[in-house]
């Protein structure tokens, strides 16, 4: 691991916390743009000069939108370097199948073991259906799933096996029967055997070779081979986020979500190495936001300590390095209300609470995509293997947006029956109001019924 370890300090006790932490968090927003060096010369050579990222992705989905799978095979070509052609551009039955066949039978069994732990948890959370009676009135809200969903799979720097569990398992839960996975074509993504070996272990059929914004845009206007879906989940970088605010509306999205984060409280009770290696794990995202925030001087200085020294064992120790300089911070704070406060004001996608007697805090902790409570709880159960979805709210969006669930791939609507006793009944306060606003159609419309 090159370079020298650095990390942003912020004392509550010697400076406005607040205000301090204001630039990091509009990095982290969704507006913040963090896009890697290679990012931007990509798209100075595609392009020929260097476009913001939400001008690329408006000329990629205006592209996909207008000329369809040949604008699809381009961009491909161009920004993923992948030379596929219509017949390469899904992976096929064989393919999938030959990835299954050769997977390690440990490893199918912890797909099955998580799948059953994802299923129990979004089962059991599902929206039921209600039905409310009374007197010649019948009202209910009944929930369907949707018929089709598109789910994006990042494959630039690591293999996702876990964001297959954790979005399409939720997905099957509800009831939704076509599922469609998108994935660049790299040897972390589409061609990447575990990927592969857990959509067919799952029975999810459809795998592209695909990522990015033209992948985002395949799937929501459809195109020659990829049939058009009702909603788009899942994470990626900051073209895949944009392109999915782009598309909304012609379909449904998750979230529009930035780089990963967490923030870990901590107290003179919570072991530094456990508290470095969550912020490690975090940080390795890269870009990732790793935030302490403790009132305890020596738990925030052994930390310290312990990121430089855990850092450099990582195999991804240099692009952890880089987002503890970039996204990093140590924050100091009076006592627990204030870490609590803070911790609100960032709203973070993860929050770890790894203090003595954790669940006292909670009450406290409005704002977070998922909590975990005490000191034997890692961020990487939630992201692996617990039962909620890994696909959460990110860049202060948890003040208003939840993580994905069950919930997401079923829509309500409402049915409404009333008898001609009912009716009269009902009749004054509907023709009431139509007089109030003028509409002197509803109240014909109830008039000739009476």
């Amino acid at each position: 691991m090159s370079g020298e370890f650095a990390i942003q300090r912020i004392d509550s006790r010697q400076a406005d916390v607040t205000a301090a932490l204001k630039s990091l968090l509009q990095k982290l927003s969704p507006s913040g743009h963090v896009v890697s060096e290679a990012s931007r010369q990509r798209t100075i050579e595609v392009f020929g000069q260097p476009l913001t990222p939400q001008q690329v992705v408006e000329q990629i989905c205006h592209d996909v939108r207008t000329r369809g799978r040949p604008a699809v095979l381009e961009y491909s070509l161009k920004l993923d370097r992948a030379e596929l052609q219509p017949s390469t551009l899904r992976v096929s039955a064989e393919e999938m199948q030959k990835a299954h066949a050769a997977a390690d039978p440990e490893f199918l069994a912890t797909i099955r073991r998580i799948r059953d732990n994802i299923l129990e948890f979004q089962t059991a959370l599902l929206q039921k259906d209600v039905e409310v009676r009374r007197d010649g009135v019948l009202l209910r809200q009944r929930y369907q799933p949707l018929a089709r969903i598109g789910i994006c799979v990042p494959g630039g720097a690591a293999a996702y096996p876990s964001t297959v569990l954790m979005t399409a398992v939720p997905a099957m839960a509800a009831g939704v029967k076509e599922i469609a996975v998108i994935s660049p074509a790299t040897k972390f993504g589409a061609n990447n055997p575990d990927v592969l070996a857990t959509c067919q272990e799952l029975g999810v059929k459809e795998v592209y070779r695909i990522g990015g914004a033209h992948a985002v845009a395949a799937l929501a206007y459809g195109v020659e081979g990829i049939e058009k879906v009702d909603k788009i989940v899942g994470p990626g970088n900051l073209f895949v986020a944009l392109a999915k605010r782009q598309v909304y509306g012609e379909v449904d999205i998750d979230s529009i979500a930035g780089p990963s984060e967490v923030v870990v409280i901590a107290d003179e009770t919570t072991r530094p190495d456990f508290t470095a290696a969550d912020l490690l794990a975090q940080a390795e995202h890269a870009p990732g936001a790793s935030i302490l925030i403790t009132w305890s001087e020596k738990t925030l200085e052994a930390t310290a300590a312990e990121l430089q020294k855990q850092c450099a064992t990582l195999s991804r120790g240099d692009l952890a390095l880089q987002s503890l300089r970039d996204f990093g911070c140590l924050v100091l704070v009076r006592d627990a209300e204030e870490a609590c406060r803070i911790s609100n004001l960032i709203a973070p996608e993860h929050l770890h609470v790894a203090v003595d007697h954790a669940e006292r805090l909670l009450p406290k902790l409005t704002h977070a995509g998922a909590i975990f409570l005490g000191n034997y709880t890692p961020v990487a159960l939630g992201d692996y293997a617990a039962g909620p979805s890994h696909v959460l709210p990110t860049g202060g969006t948890a003040r208003w947006a939840a993580g994905l669930t069950a919930n997401d791939f079923v829509r309500g609507n409402s049915v409404i029956q009333f008898s001609a006793e009912a009716l009269k009944r009902i009749a004054p306060d509907v023709q009431r109001m139509a007089d109030k606003e003028g509409l002197t159609a509803h109240r014909l419309s109830v008039d000739v019924r009476l």
